[in-house]
């Protein structure tokens, strides 16, 4: 009798961990599993708790835990793996279930539960193999029980306000339905949902936090529930909604192993997330979330689930695309672990800046060329103007805002057209004569610029976005023409005009770090799909946004209403950290837009992780700050690098960053840790890492959508972040005051979201306002 195997993810996770040894008698298991499940030699019985899971024999310490999920119509049997663990901890009190939210399986271990719970609700954990066998491996001792805390035994549940009846209903696990209700300390409720099922963790924890239960039914019960109950006993059809691993060769399940902790990124989707990323959207689709509820995950899948519905071809029918160069890269490295070559050769990967380039070169006239210049070349070309007309009424640094913002952000042609533009969140009011003044002005600027065969990178995008207009204008008059014709000429007509070829650049395009796009990028980007069902797929977060660029979509011809999902749960930081973050960006004066004409908050954000409290510490100058920092990164990487007897087992690189907000504060940084700490560093730059240095350092910016295990927040000082220099505003111009503390709120929230495991927060002199305390 032969038999069909596939493995849970909580086996996979375990199988990561086990030794090479033990992993390759799993691969000799699976092999005699699949030709013969009841072959003798692994001896499979199901457990006295649960007949539904069994026990088989791996070797004489180990045991492989299965569930029988159906049988097919020639006999085959279908089995999945739940786990793999030492003998010693299989219990009886395991069980496997379909949930009755998700119809998806859901194994509980009751072994990861905290003891003082478990006493409460009057559970004792028995050994399913209480003998010993004669050739079994030593393992490793069984730590002494934690002692028990009388606070805790004391102290109400936490979960005091609700019943069984309601968390069965919001679809937490039945076996830890009991449990949950007496848990009293965070504590406590972290070990129980260590290893429960999703949404199990999601319920407890959201309603821990005090979200409100409206919300929680809303966000996080509602988005996974199916349509219909499922069958409680109907296993074959569960494991036809649960993300399993199916092992049907060796090699197969080899390669899954060996690819470890990263498979399960690539894999196992949140519920949540499988659903965005899977589902047919009648027009453009935007998904927002915190920092680490895996928006780019979300929006890599989505390209990934796109590219296997193209029918067969060479084109390039998809668009991934993102604001800085640095972030491309990462995203280009990542697309290439989930799609085969084949597939992901149909993918294009492209930051904004780069498509316009591209548009503006197939549309120059031959021979003439212009040099994009960056913002602050702009603004220095800007200042050179108004000194030469003596003009003392504007500052250069509103009117090159005004110019990008309204001019160019709106498209403004003309004067007559400028007096009527709006100016929402621009601030300072403009009457009519202001406005003709400060019209002159920016055409001398303009003028200025082209005379030197200057133009800077928001003109560029402003006149990508009119080329790919146009085009898609001549595209929907071929098409208009088409219907209203029956094409009886089409063919001529196409001849004479050379438009035979021409069709939208892409069926798809997808967006990550979607805050941080200007109205001409959005302009350009909806011009280049043809506006049909899931042509648009746009990743954001307001809270993250570390540019001026402020855009409410519907303005520019995209429609996300009814079609946007937000994420509330972050998997990369640790609460301690987040609840941290959070403060940054919170105040009654802190106001975040939701890409759209509504607000954004963080309400309902929150992680399933937890770590040490972040360590904030102040110093009296530069030089002490830089001396405790180097005392950090020493400790850090020797407690990533060396185990318990002092070897060292791995190399840092790539786990540990130093974050700034200045850009001279980088050479700094970098010099004192290489000549003075003995400290490597590789310089992060928009192309990213530059060098081989075990620590990263780079500014705020370049920090946008990468994460470290650790990561330290050096010079976070008042007059650097924010920086001194807006305080001229406070008072003249108070909107332009407001969006600075914003804009340095947004790159304090980025970079301490940034860290994964630990969070070290220093200064010199003043720390920065936006840090609590």
């Amino acid at each position: 009798m032969t038999a069909r195997l596939s493995l849970y993810q909580k086996a996979e996770q375990e199988l990561y961990k086990l030794d090479h040894q033990v992993k390759a008698k799993f691969y000799d298991f699976s092999h005699l599993f699949r030709r013969n499940p009841w072959h003798t030699s692994l001896r499979l019985k199901p457990l006295k708790g649960d007949g539904r899971i069994f026990s088989a024999r791996l070797d004489p310490s180990y045991r492989v835990l299965l569930t029988r999920t159906g049988v097919g119509a020639g006999g085959e049997e279908s089995w999945l793996a739940i786990a793999v663990r030492h003998r010693r901890d299989v219990y009886e009190q395991l069980s496997v279930a379909v949930n009755r939210i998700t119809g998806e399986i859901e194994f509980v271990d009751l072994s990861v539960v905290g003891e003082s719970a478990l006493r409460r609700a009057g559970i004792e954990l028995t050994p399913a193999e209480p003998e010993a066998e004669p050739d079994e491996t030593p393992a490793a001792p069984v730590p002494a029980a934690a002692p028990v805390d009388p606070a805790a035994e004391q102290a109400p549940p936490l979960l005091a306000a609700y019943d069984a009846d309601l968390l069965r209903e919001l679809g937490v696990a039945e076996a830890l339905i009991e449990l949950a209700l007496v848990v009293t300390t965070s504590e406590e409720l972290d070990q129980l949902v260590q290893g429960a099922p999703l949404l199990t963790k999601d319920v407890l924890y959201g309603l821990a936090a005090g979200i409100p239960l409206a919300d929680v039914r809303r966000e996080i019960t509602a988005p996974v529930e199916l349509d219909e109950r499922p069958n409680p006993e109907d296993f074959d059809a569960a494991l036809a909604r649960t993300t399993v691993t199916v092992v049907t060769t060796d090699a197969a399940l080899r390669a899954a192993i060996e690819e470890g902790d990263f498979r399960a990124w690539k894999i196992f989707l949140h519920p949540t997330q499988a659903r965005l990323v899977h589902r047919t959207y009648s027009g453009e689709a935007r998904v927002s979330g915190g920092p680490g509820t895996g928006k780019t995950v979300v929006a890599l899948h989505r390209v990934a689930h796109l590219a296997g519905q193209l029918p067969p071809g060479q084109n390039k029918p998809i668009l991934l695309t993102t604001f800085t160069k640095n972030l491309t890269t990462d995203l280009r490295a990542r697309l290439a672990s989930l799609l085969e070559p084949e597939l992901l050769a149909r993918v294009e990967v492209a930051h904004i800046d780069q498509l316009t380039a591209r548009v503006l070169a197939e549309n120059s006239l031959a021979g003439r060329s212009r040099n994009r210049v960056d913002n602050q070349t702009a603004l220095r070309e800007l200042r050179d103007l108004l000194l030469e007309l003596d003009e003392r009424s504007w500052e250069p640094e509103f009117l090159l805002e005004e110019w990008e913002q309204v001019v160019l952000g709106q498209a403004v042609p003309t004067r007559t057209a400028y007096l009527q533009a709006r100016r929402a969140g621009r601030g300072r009011p403009l009457n009519r004569a202001e406005r003709t003044a400060v019209w002159k002005l920016l055409e001398q600027y303009t003028a200025r610029l082209d005379k030197q065969n200057m133009e800077t990178w928001s003109q560029a995008a402003e006149r990508a976005a009119r080329f790919e207009i146009a085009r898609a204008a001549k595209i929907r008059a071929r098409a208009d023409y088409k219907e209203q014709t029956g094409a009886q000429d089409l063919l001529h007509r196409d001849a004479e005009s050379g438009m035979q070829y021409l069709r939208h650049r892409y069926r798809h395009i997808v967006v990550d770090e979607a805050q941080d796009l200007s109205p001409a990028h959005w302009k350009m980007l909806r011009a280049m799909a043809p506006g049909t069902a899931d042509d648009m797929f746009i990743a954001g977060d307001t809270h993250q946004r570390i540019y001026d660029n402020q855009v409410a979509l519907s303005t520019v011809g995209i429609n996300i209403r009814g079609r946007s999902s937000r994420l509330t749960l972050s998997y990369r930081t640790t609460k301690e950290i987040l609840s941290r973050a959070i403060t940054v960006v919170t105040g009654r004066e802190v106001e975040f837009d939701d890409l759209d004409d509504g607000k954004d908050n963080l309400a309902g954000f929150r992680s399933v992780l937890s770590g040490p409290d972040p360590v904030l510490t102040g110093h009296t100058t530069w030089a002490e700050e830089l001396a405790a920092l180097a005392e950090t990164l020493r400790a850090w990487r020797t407690d990533l690098t060396t185990d318990e007897a002092g070897e060292t087992t791995r190399d840092a690189r790539g786990l540990i960053a130093v974050c700034v907000a200045d850009r001279n504060k980088v050479n700094e940084v970098m010099y004192y840790l290489t000549t003075t700490a003995g400290i490597t560093c590789a310089e992060l730059t928009k192309d990213g890492a530059r060098g081989d240095g075990e620590v990263h350092v780079g500014t705020m910016h370049r920090f946008k959508g990468l994460e470290y295990q650790r990561l330290a927040i050096a010079a976070a000082a008042d007059g650097i972040l924010p920086r001194a220099v807006i305080e001229q505003y406070r008072d003249t111009d108070p909107a332009r005051y407001q969006r600075e503390l914003r804009k340095a709120r947004a790159l304090l929230f980025v970079a301490t979201t940034r860290a994964r495991d630990s969070l070290s927060i220093s200064w010199h002199g003043k720390p920065s306002r936006f840090l609590p305390g």
